[in-house]
């Protein structure tokens, strides 16, 4: 068994983390899975939610992720979702504001959006 394995995290529009990691745990439409190295492959549907890696060196890297598909084999993962923001990317009170207009304006999906980058921001 690997001691690590490696990551690819990918938006539609951009490349956003690579490296190596010991743990990624990430939000499926099976439930939340933790993914190490020597997992079983596996493929699946990511849920909207936050996506934490724990890096070969110790850090600890949080994105929100929106939808896509996680796939593992070979000690190689890849996360590939529509809209990928890192957390120290997120404006954390411009996602509140969002948060509350999707909630005002009865917008389920900006609602979800909105939660999941605030997740993020809480846990990184």
């Amino acid at each position: 068994m690997a001691a690590e394995l490696h990551v690819e995290l990918v938006a539609a529009d951009r490349s956003v983390w690579s490296g190596e990691a010991t743990l990624v745990i990430a939000r499926t439409t099976s439930g939340d899975i933790g993914v190490m190295p020597g997992h079983q492959p596996l493929l699946g549907v990511l849920e909207s939610g936050p996506v934490t890696i724990r890096t070969s060196e110790g850090e600890t890297v949080i994105a929100a992720v929106h939808g896509g598909f996680i796939s593992f084999a070979d000690d190689k993962l890849s996360l590939l979702a529509e809209i990928v923001e890192l957390a120290d990317e997120i404006d954390a009170q411009r996602a509140e504001r969002a948060l509350e207009r999707a909630k005002s304006e009865s917008d389920a999906a900006a609602e979800r959006r909105a939660d999941v980058r605030l997740r993020a921001v809480a846990v990184h």
